[in-house]
């Protein structure tokens, strides 16, 4: 399992508009092309791409066609989370053919990945639901049986407060029961969230060994509640996932400068 993460794009309708005073588009070609090349350049390469969700911030059809038109310049398969600026049904309609979108759980090279769909009609927060709670639970259930393989989790918003006032107040409302759902799972590697639009890790509760990963954005920067690895909470970036034979999940930030200048507000 080799996973390309990249999150929180915040696409418009416009091929050149801006969120936040920013080309998102543009942005997230030059963040997607940036980061397959430095994985060619260490010889590594993803078997999936995940956008973990804030696809569309106007929440409109071009928005994602926007997307979909960027992800035919490259040949490898998607998994699309929908995030709070997001329009699920929209998203899925648009975009189903061509990407596997949350909810669902897939085979990825040597391992599941299970996308969770986290939007909350009309707020900000995230919340998952018990009908998908329960669905999570019997698919993962009936995966179990497929010789355990190991197990990584995406959802957009971060089940647990990194520590940041604001964000901790938009957090997934529903978080401590997934991770009571998650945490008995002997086959779990890993979580990954986006919304946070920053590098964050934290050790699942009752099994620290396992991360809890949140992970940049494409179009800007919010100031980081943890040091940057790389020393670059400015730049845009993303996150690298690689699950070995030995069955652990290896992960590492990447950053990239990014094609306007500093996104850190």
């Amino acid at each position: 399992m080799r996973i390309l993460q990249l999150s929180d794009p915040h696409l418009l309708a416009d091929p050149d508009g801006r969120c936040h005073g920013r080309p998102a588009l543009a942005l997230l070609r030059h963040g997607l092309h940036e980061a397959l090349g430095q994985l060619r350049s260490a010889g590594e390469s993803p078997d999936l791409v995940l956008i973990s969700g804030d696809l569309c911030d106007d929440e409109s059809w071009g928005g994602y066609a926007r997307l979909g038109d960027l992800l035919q310049e490259i040949p490898l398969p998607v998994a699309l989370l929908a995030g709070n600026h997001d329009h699920p049904a929209l998203l899925r309609a648009a975009l189903g053919r061509r990407a596997v979108v949350a909810p669902a759980l897939i085979r990825c090279g040597n391992g599941q990945l299970l996308l969770l769909d986290s939007h909350r009609s009309g707020d900000t927060a995230g919340e998952l639901g018990p009908t998908q709670l329960a669905w999570a639970r019997r698919q993962l259930a009936a995966g179990s049986a497929d010789g355990e393989l190991p197990l990584v989790v995406a959802v957009h918003h971060p089940p647990l407060p990194i520590g940041d006032a604001t964000m901790d107040a938009i957090r997934l409302r529903d978080g401590e029961a997934l991770l009571d759902l998650l945490r008995p799972l002997v086959a779990l590697r890993g979580l990954v969230c986006g919304h946070i639009h920053q590098h964050w890790q934290a050790g699942l509760p009752g099994r620290p060994a396992v991360p809890l990963l949140g992970c940049p954005s494409t179009l800007r920067s919010f100031g980081p509640v943890q040091p940057c690895p790389l020393g670059r909470s400015s730049d845009p970036g993303g996150r690298w996932l690689a699950l070995g034979s030995d069955g652990v999940l290896r992960q590492r930030l990447l950053r990239w400068a990014p094609v306007d200048g500093p996104s850190l507000p």
